[in-house]
C-alpha cells in the first residue's frame, strides 16, 4: 500500500481538482474583450499549466514510487506557516491596505522561512512593496486593495 503514503500523489490529485475548478470557473468568463484578455483569460491559462503540471506530478510519483516512508514535517511545516502567513495578509488587506500586508508577508517569508536577519528581511520586504506600488499605482494607475 505504498501509493496511500505517496504524498506527491495525494498532492498532485488535490491540486487537479482544483486546477479542474478553476479551468470550469474561468471558462463562463469572458476570454476576450476589444482592450485585449479578458476577465477569463489568465485565470484559464493558469488552470490549464496548474492541470498539466499536476499531471506531471502525478505520473513522477507514480512512476518512481515512493521511496521513504517518513514524511518530511520539518518541509510541511514550513509550507504550511507560508500558507498560514499568506492567509492571514489576504485578510489583512482590508485592514491595512496591501502595500504593508505585502510588506509584512515578505519581512515573515524572508526573516522566518528563509532566515535572514531582520534587517535583510525589512529591506527586501520594503523594496518589493515599494515596487508593487510604484508598478501599479503609479506607472499604471491601477489602484491596490
Amino acid at each position: 500500500m505504498r501509493a496511500a503514503r505517496n504524498a506527491d500523489l495525494w498532492s498532485g490529485l488535490a491540486l487537479a481538482a482544483l486546477a479542474v475548478y478553476i479551468i470550469v470557473q474561468a471558462s463562463g468568463w469572458e476570454y476576450t474583450g476589444q482592450d485585449g484578455p479578458g476577465p477569463g483569460f489568465f485565470p484559464l491559462w493558469y488552470g490549464i499549466a496548474m492541470a498539466v503540471l499536476c499531471v506531471a506530478l502525478v505520473a513522477a510519483s507514480v512512476l518512481r514510487g515512493d521511496k521513504s516512508d517518513s514524511v518530511d514535517w520539518r518541509g510541511a511545516s514550513r509550507a504550511f506557516a507560508l500558507w498560514f502567513a499568506l492567509a492571514l495578509s489576504v485578510a489583512a488587506f482590508k485592514l491595512v491596505g496591501f502595500v504593508i500586508g505585502f510588506a509584512a508577508l515578505c519581512f515573515f517569508v524572508v526573516a522566518v522561512l528563509y532566515r535572514r536577519r531582520a534587517h535583510v528581511a525589512a529591506v527586501v520586504a520594503l523594496a518589493l512593496a515599494a515596487s508593487f506600488y510604484l508598478l501599479f499605482p503609479v506607472l499604471l494607475g491601477v489602484n491596490l486593495p
